[in-house]
């Protein structure tokens, strides 16, 4: 069964369906030319070239949810104060989306990986 977006969003309570859409919104702003799509069951953004590597996603747990640039490499590099991290990410609150700036700081970071030649994971 291929899950949509708009089902995913849809599915969640209407605190987290709201904050999802926002941040749906702000990743489509930065991101206008990649290819929105499911992946590991989070909405994802995908890059159209090269090689269509995966640039960030995001999904809803019971109290929070993830940023995840697809990447163990990204969030060490990035100042993600105040909010909570791990290897592969940040979390927050419903109500407390990130600010843009950190958003696309993220982003660009992991967009600098990849114009490296996509490292391997440290671990």
């Amino acid at each position: 069964m291929n899950v949509r977006v708009e089902d995913y969003i849809s599915a969640k309570t209407p605190e987290f369906a709201a904050a999802l859409a926002q941040l749906r919104a702000m990743l489509r702003e930065i991101l206008p030319d990649h290819i929105e799509v499911m992946s590991y069951a989070m909405p994802s953004l995908r890059a159209r070239i090269p090689d269509g590597k995966m640039i960030i996603g995001y999904a809803a747990f019971a109290k929070h949810i993830g940023l995840y640039p697809h990447s163990g490499n990204v969030i060490d590099k990035i100042n993600c104060a105040p909010y909570k991290t791990s290897k592969s990410g940040i979390i927050f609150a419903p109500g407390g989306l990130p600010p843009r700036a950190l958003v696309a700081a993220i982003i660009a970071q992991r967009q600098r990986e990849l114009a490296a030649g996509y490292p391997i994971a440290k671990g």
